[in-house]
């Protein structure tokens, strides 16, 4: 059955399994933070036919007690050098993750999705950078796609035009 999403178009550079994994393993809780570049040159290359002008290239959020105990984000990091590499506008804080969440490691997507609901939201700030433009997603790993999702629903709420998703690593279905 196919999921309904909020999302037009997705890409993933690599899948979240082997080589894939020990990198996103390695980027997120390694702090091998010099990863972010190669990863957005690969993410760039899959990512051109779904890019216009006019996107607007912002990472999946974490809440700040996660920011603090990592120390960085690492979609933001990934996002920072597809801009570089695309030359593409970003907005590192488009997004903001409100209220702290437990890993969602090992949840289904229902749970996944109710436990963040609510959770995402667009920055009042910066909603206007994102009125009828196109808006690029950028996060590190893609298993149920919920996270994505939230992040997506919020964008188009407060009136971005497309929205897409891209991904370094994407789960392979089945695993």
């Amino acid at each position: 059955m196919k999921t309904k999403r909020s999302w037009s178009q997705g890409r993933a550079a690599l899948i979240y399994g082997g080589m894939g994994r020990k990198l996103i393993l390695r980027l997120k809780h390694g702090d091998r933070q010099e990863i972010a570049h190669p990863a957005a040159g690969w993410m760039h290359l899959s990512t051109k036919d779904i890019l216009t002008e006019s996107t607007l290239i912002a990472p999946v959020p974490l809440h700040w007690m996660r920011l603090a105990k990592r120390r960085y984000n690492q979609s933001a990091l990934i996002a920072k050098s597809l801009a570089d590499v695309s030359g593409l506008d970003w907005c590192p804080d488009l997004l903001q993750r409100f209220r702290y969440t437990p890993s969602l490691g090992g949840k289904t997507r229902q749970e996944r999705a109710e436990i963040l609901t609510g959770t995402i939201k667009i920055n009042p700030k910066r909603r206007h950078r994102i009125i009828g433009r196109s808006v690029l997603l950028i996060d590190d790993v893609l298993t149920t796609g919920a996270t994505l999702e939230a992040c997506a629903h919020v964008c188009r709420a407060a009136g971005a035009g497309d929205v897409c998703v891209s991904v370094l690593a994407r789960a392979a279905k089945g695993t």
